[in-house]
């Protein structure tokens, strides 16, 4: 380090100079099934519809401080009380003021391993103590397990993200009811991906007013360029909540785009459907290949283990204009991938790419013909 950047450096938090990184390498694919995207785009008439409302909005002016009729829509559209919903600049920024809120320097954050490694990042960024708990050799959760650490340490938050990314795992019904009779504290239930599963925490906001529940569009209403999440709790704590976000947060766009998706719900239905169907049939064709061991999932992606070095499945897939995710950095998953479920025609082109490529490593190693 040079004496510029170290006098740049001075006074940044200790915490945040040992943080590493959220980073994605930027590569451009034919295919693109590295992100856990909707392969379906949102549909063309509604991109029409809500261009047509954005138009006549006054674009010197700026978005609703609250926006009331978006609110209402997702309180309606979830089932729960408009006074306990928050929008946010994606569901990440709604995690990260829940955190900012709940977590005091060097309390005792107990997260899942492996997960979604932004949870992590947040926390120490806010000088938390992390607590992990690996997951069960199988990727399920150890909900038990995570009771016991949480009460060892004294913790006073649990993030569990359910169906988990990247391993697809979904936290039981007795597992979070065990949870919620046992662990005293706040429960966050980030459910990025609940539309390819259905199962949701929402019907216990009710008795259990430290529960926190956040969702997103950017997956199964495909508007993930858009950046809109929304927080479900209890209304005193939203309230809190909410002095924690920037004002102004979301912009008009993204307000309007996310209002017509929600007067046209049914409309993505068919689109989740398509997933789904895919799922089954890209898990299905995945355990066939010989060595590789595919977990469930209860999301619109599969990690899969292979009988190979990953790395090497990943460049190969890359160079055939295949892009899915190496997840190796990850905890128990070194010699794992991850891919999104897309379309018919992209399944197709994986699988195709990634059965010569194994055919391909499996000759060099020597194995023959």
């Amino acid at each position: 380090m040079n004496a510029k950047e170290k006098a740049a450096l001075a006074g940044v938090k200790e915490q945040v100079l040992d943080a590493p990184a959220y980073t994605l390498r930027a590569l451009d694919a034919a295919v693109k099934l590295n992100q856990n995207e909707n392969p379906y785009d949102f549909p063309a008439d509604l991109k029409e519809e809500a261009f047509r409302r954005f138009r006549d909005r006054a674009w010197s002016r700026y978005p609703e401080f609250v926006p009331e009729k978006l609110l209402g829509q997702l309180a309606d559209f979830a089932g729960w009380t408009r006074d306990g919903v928050l929008v946010g600049n994606g569901s990440n920024e709604l995690l990260q003021a829940t955190l900012m809120v709940l977590l005091r320097e060097q309390a005792p954050v107990v997260i899942p391993a492996p997960t979604f490694t932004v949870y992590a990042l947040i926390a120490q960024i806010l000088g938390a103590r992390i607590v992990r708990v690996p997951l069960n050799a199988d990727m399920s959760y150890n909900a038990d397990a995570i009771i016991e650490r949480a009460l060892e340490a004294r913790a006073r938050v649990v993030v569990i993200n359910t169906p988990n990314n990247p391993t697809g795992s979904l936290l039981d019904e007795r597992g979070l009811e065990r949870l919620l009779e046992r662990f005293d504290g706040h429960l966050l239930l980030d459910e990025a991906y609940y539309e390819f599963c259905g199962r949701t925490g929402l019907r216990y906001l009710e008795s259990h007013p430290r529960l926190l529940i956040t969702r997103t569009f950017s997956k199964a209403m495909g508007m993930a360029g858009l950046r809109l999440g929304y927080l479900l709790a209890h209304p005193g704590l939203t309230a809190q909540i909410a002095k924690a976000k920037l004002p102004y947060n979301v912009n008009q766009f993204s307000l309007t785009v996310a209002q017509v998706a929600l007067d046209h719900r049914e409309r993505f239905r068919p689109a989740i459907e398509a997933v789904l169907a895919e799922r089954t049939r890209l898990g299905a064709e995945l355990a066939t290949l010989p060595g590789v061991k595919v977990y469930p999932t209860a999301a619109n992606f599969f990690l899969f283990e292979l009988p190979v070095a990953p790395q090497a499945v990943f460049e190969r897939l890359y160079r055939d204009g295949v892009l899915i995710r190496d997840v190796t950095s990850y905890p128990m998953l070194g010699r794992c991938l991850r891919v999104t479920v897309g379309t018919p025609a992209e399944n197709d082109r994986f699988l195709s790419a990634l059965k010569d490529c194994l055919k391909q490593l499996h000759i060099e190693r020597g194995g023959g013909n």
